[in-house]
């Protein structure tokens, strides 16, 4: 008499289910980890780099979860749908357009904000912007004497005749461009030291409210060492709700909306421009001069919730390694 077993299929078929079921952990749990520290604002040390990439968690959430529901493991598959949940709760709503969007009566104008990266970005191709799409104010980050002179000669005098410039050597320096005489001008540093300029200036376009503009660069966290400088530059970034009057910030902020204490800047009463129009997860700066970065969104028009926009785009600069962002905006009538 022979006598057959299914003992020696059955192992190692539940030893494959097992591989799997300890898989799926392993693709859920750290998702589900890394939201609650999005949610929450929890983020310290390399956490503030790693966050700038949440929307690519997000998206791998969502294979993660459809691999949980697929495989019918019900008690994985419920953290992973819950963590998909709450990423699209995080991420989403920068890429729907807000109803309200403020004022839409009013003076309308085009602002740009532009890295030059050490100031060698292309000076003729950041006229051509200005002039094709009828900029009235440009900031710009990591500007230099040499960047000067090559935006003159490119001819940015003649549309933008008025300024606050601090060009300095490497990528400190700033500057501001407008169309409108710019009054209480100047400059200041984040901080000593290395620490970005931020140019400023007051414009009133003719029939509108006066408008402080600023070219904003809070420091980038690119090392353990400088998140603190970074986390203090942007808390002493001017507030909306400072008393001082209705404020356009624009600029360099290294920072996504997936970053706690850029969060908490909007909250005084600004609105990310782009995300307002539905255009927030449209990258700004990564693999733009070559580098394998991949592409995030860190720079922004921070625009008071007193004024209104009405759309955004975002442009590819040669030789920078960020693209400009160009946001229309409303200032209400006087």
């Amino acid at each position: 008499m022979t006598i057959t077993t299914s003992e020696p299929v059955a192992r190692p078929v539940r030893a494959r289910r097992v591989l799997w079921h300890v898989l799926l952990w392993l693709l859920v749990l750290p998702g589900a980890a890394w939201v609650i520290v999005r949610l929450c604002g929890w983020e310290r040390g390399l956490l503030v780099q790693l966050l700038a990439f949440t929307p690519f968690v997000a998206a791998w959430s969502v294979l993660a979860a459809v691999l949980a529901l697929v495989s019918r493991r019900w008690t994985v598959a419920a953290v992973a749908t819950v963590t998909a949940v709450l990423f699209a709760i995080a991420v989403l709503p920068r890429a729907i357009a807000d109803n309200d969007k403020g004022p839409q009566t009013g003076v309308k104008l085009h602002v740009m904000t532009s890295n030059m990266l050490f100031g060698g970005a292309d000076a003729a191709e950041l006229v051509r912007l200005v002039r094709d799409n009828d900029v009235s104010v440009l900031a710009v980050q990591e500007y230099t004497a040499e960047a000067q002179a090559n935006l003159a000669a490119a001819g940015l005098g003649d549309l933008l005749p008025y300024s606050s410039l601090a060009p300095e050597p490497g990528a400190t320096g700033s500057g501001l461009y407008s169309r409108f005489p710019l009054t209480a001008a100047g400059a200041q540093r984040n901080g000593a030291g290395w620490r970005f300029n931020q140019a400023y200036g007051t414009i009133q376009p003719a029939g509108a409210i006066a408008v402080q503009v600023e070219s904003a660069h809070p420091a980038a966290p690119s090392a353990l060492s400088v998140i603190d400088d970074w986390r203090e530059d942007l808390a002493a970034e001017p507030r909306a709700d400072d008393g001082k009057g209705p404020r356009i910030l624009l600029g360099d902020f290294n920072s996504t909306l997936d970053h706690k204490p850029l969060r908490d800047l909007i909250g005084s009463g600004y609105r990310d421009a782009a995300a307002a129009t539905g255009s927030g997860l449209v990258a700004t700066w990564g693999p733009y001069d070559g580098d394998p970065i991949p592409p995030v969104t860190i720079d922004h028009v921070l625009v008071d919730k007193r004024l209104g926009v009405v759309s955004t785009s975002v442009h590819t600069i040669r030789d920078s390694d960020h693209r400009a962002v160009i946001a229309e905006v409303v200032l209400p009538p006087a």
